[in-house]
């Protein structure tokens, strides 16, 4: 039987992955960040699939992998959402990083790490802030501008309730955040050179 059965829950702790990676049967890695957080830290042996990618390509992705992937984010969000795609599309037996990357680098696991940038969580923060702050102070002088801050506001309270976030899959699509190898014949090219085992 599978290391992913369907009586496994569908998260695994960094202990649990750790041990599945040094295991004969290593999973696939699917980091579902953007190309610029993946480039900054990733798990060694990780493939970048970017969510807004993953959601769009899951049926040509999904006949490129198997029952053995683990979904990676930073918190476990992004990967909840990667996971829900490919459930939709056929694959069933998905996992995710509990914790996702900040989980992993408590742990103390190994990691590659790149050029440091700014993960997307705080892309949003300083945008929503910014345009909060630009909207309160601008109200001064033209009172309107206070709906601005509370447009996003509500706009913050969405993402919450929904566990979505329409601002961060726009900052997702800024050149900042994109990378050379996200475009969807590279990542098929790779997963068919992948065996699912880290190099």
């Amino acid at each position: 039987m599978s290391n992913f059965e369907t009586s496994r829950p569908a998260t695994l702790d960094a202990a649990d992955l750790r041990g599945l990676i040094d295991s004969d049967r290593a999973p696939r890695l699917l980091d579902v960040r953007t190309p610029a957080e993946f480039e900054s830290v990733h798990i060694p042996g990780a493939h970048n699939v970017p969510l807004d990618l993953l959601k769009e390509h899951r049926e040509e992705l999904r006949h490129h992998l198997d029952e053995g992937v683990v979904l990676v984010c930073r918190s476990g969000a992004r990967a909840a959402q990667a996971q829900q795609a490919l459930t939709g599309a056929g694959l069933p037996h998905v996992k995710i990083l509990n914790g996702g990357m900040l989980a992993w680098q408590a742990a103390d696991a190994p990691i590659t790490r790149g050029t440091p940038r700014w993960d997307l969580e705080r892309q949003v923060r300083l945008v929503a802030g910014s345009i909060v702050l630009a909207g309160i102070l601008g109200s001064i002088l033209v009172p309107g501008l206070k709906w601005v801050a509370g447009a996003i506001g509500a706009g913050l309270t969405f993402a919450a309730v929904t566990n979505t976030c329409a601002m961060g899959m726009l900052l997702s699509r800024l050149p900042y955040n994109r990378g050379a190898t996200c475009d969807l014949d590279t990542i098929v090219a790779q997963l068919r050179e992948s065996t699912g085992v880290r190099a």
